[in-house]
């Protein structure tokens, strides 16, 4: 018999496990990435590798998460102190400088009751350009692949692996803390779970984490069931793969019976030869996003969301690559049209409860050199933030992030300090979002002053063509990338990878979110 009360105790207390875990890989890491930019991600899974609980993290990590703690248990037998890492898109993993760190949980049984893993972005992992996100034609290019192996052993972490690793990285000292944050953040999970269950009993608790995802099901089978039952078509473009395709096709045709829902992408394109390719696990990581959006309840963000949705892709395709397929860019880039996909055809089912088209771009940059200062090679990875679309209820807000990344930004004082970078500028993209009866959020401004020669890499989207706006609303105005070398001002694709000289200055225009109705 579930007691409603302590099903939510259950649900705080794992949730708040996560959310610890991922307070101490953050205070502990060393690259900005992690500590001030927060590209990290925590959760907590039962003995079958099905998410139980995360923390209020980067959607695009979690979704995926599962099948990364699957491919570890499969491939180590892992023991009471041991922890798996692994990064290989093709194993559950998402691009290669997403790097998971799996360990078990032992409650007294010869098997784990549990396992907690992490998730975190490093700054570099190696591959053809500095920052690991190249416009690269093969996963080879992208850098170190790791498949899955013990990293600690019996609480000692393996002194062999982590030569191997830092061997392999531009930026070895900052990598060697950040691993040591995530082993930290595994301990931590690992002994709150111990403590839980000490006070409760293993049966109770794996009863009620159980529990959980069944009530996490009957949420999302409800929020399902107010969707009109029918067939759902729509379709976005990514503006290309940064070597050569262009107008790259996602579609879907969403049908929706009763309780369940099939999503069906196979009419998307083929993979291409650029990284905009996206493994299977982002599509789910995005589709379950979307769906958990849906329900307004505050229900657990768990496996149990995913039971009523049947995810068609076809391997081989742009949402279901083959290995050795790049997909740096298939990560941030592809899961955000993915997004908007899925909303476009939900919002032709519920008119007026979905928003406009957000930026839909994570505007990657990436810079790498040597910093003078110092004399050492450096590796700077951000993310920056756009306009949010419009809906019903309100207008879009601007330069933030949104949809599958929830990252922060890197604070000014943090880049110099960390950089040879002087900031130029930073500020709202004014008159950038889509217009309509509600307006669309604006994007922001960025300028980088190189204070270095560096090697800078952009993978950007939303360039060509703003993301669009709904029930009359206007798309938004697109991005736009430029650097300033001495009096010349050199226009910039959308994915492009060129050395600047120290001096230069690199100014990124982040994309607008669409309108929401005629004016």
């Amino acid at each position: 018999m579930i007691n409603p009360i302590l099903l939510e105790v259950f649900k705080n207390r794992f949730a708040a496990i996560a959310e610890e875990m991922g307070v101490a890989l953050t205070r502990t890491a060393f690259s900005p990435n992690i500590k001030e930019r927060r590209d990290l991600s925590c959760a907590v899974f039962d003995a079958e590798g099905e998410m139980i609980a995360q923390a209020a993290h980067i959607p695009v990590h979690l979704g995926s998460m599962p099948l990364s703690v699957k491919a570890a248990v499969a491939a180590c037998e892992m023991a009471e102190g041991d922890m798996a890492l692994l990064n290989d898109p093709y194993r559950g993993g998402t691009h290669l400088p997403d790097v998971t760190l799996v360990a078990p949980v032992f409650a007294g049984g010869g098997r784990p009751a549990f396992y907690v893993a992490n998730r975190a972005h490093h700054a570099d992992v190696g591959g053809m350009t500095a920052g690991s996100m190249p416009l690269s034609t093969s996963l080879f290019q992208e850098g170190l692949i790791i498949p899955p192996v013990k990293l600690v052993k019996g609480g000692a972490v393996d002194a062999e692996i982590m030569r191997l690793l830092l061997a392999n990285v531009r930026t070895p000292f900052e990598r060697e803390g950040d691993f040591a944050a995530q082993v930290m953040a595994n301990a931590t999970g690992v002994r709150r779970l111990c403590e839980l269950v000490g006070k409760y009993g293993l049966e109770m608790v794996r009863g009620y984490a159980g529990a959980l995802l069944d009530y996490a099901e009957s949420m999302a089978r409800a929020c399902i069931a107010r969707v009109p039952d029918g067939s759902y078509a729509f379709e976005d473009f990514l503006d290309g793969d940064g070597v050569g395709m262009r107008d790259v096709a996602i579609r879907l045709r969403l049908t929706v019976r009763g309780e369940e829902a099939e999503l069906d992408f196979t009419g998307s394109d083929d993979q291409v030869k650029g990284s905009l390719n996206a493994v299977r696990s982002i599509t789910l990581s995005a589709v379950l996003y979307c769906f958990r959006s849906l329900i307004a309840r505050d229900v657990p963000t768990n496996a149990g969301i995913m039971r009523p949705l049947e995810i068609l892709t076809r391997q081989g395709s742009v949402l279901d690559a083959r290995f050795p397929a790049a997909v740096a860019g298939g990560n941030v880039e592809t899961s955000q049209r993915v997004v908007d996909v899925v909303l476009g055809a939900l919002a032709q089912a519920l008119p007026g409860e979905i928003p406009a088209a957000s930026q839909g771009t994570m505007n990657n940059l990436t810079i790498g050199g040597v910093d003078g200062r110092t004399g050492k090679p450096f590796a700077y990875y951000e993310t920056l933030g756009g306009g949010m679309g419009a809906w019903r209820g309100g207008d879009g807000e601007s330069a933030v992030h949104s949809h599958m990344t929830n990252t922060l930004n890197t604070p000014v004082e943090a880049l110099e300090y960390s950089y040879p970078f002087r900031m130029r500028s930073y500020g709202v993209r004014t008159g950038t979002g889509g217009a309509g009866a509600r307006r669309g959020g604006d994007g922001l401004v960025r300028e980088v002053e190189l204070l270095a020669e560096s090697e800078v890499t952009v993978l950007s989207e939303r360039r060509t063509r703003g993301g669009y706006g709904l029930a009359g609303g206007e798309a938004a105005v697109p991005g736009r990338n430029s650097a300033r070398i001495g009096d010349e001002v050199v226009e910039l694709p959308g994915k492009f990878s060129r050395t600047l000289p120290a001096s230069a200055v690199l100014r990124i225009e982040t994309p607008g979110g669409g309108g929401w109705g005629g004016e």
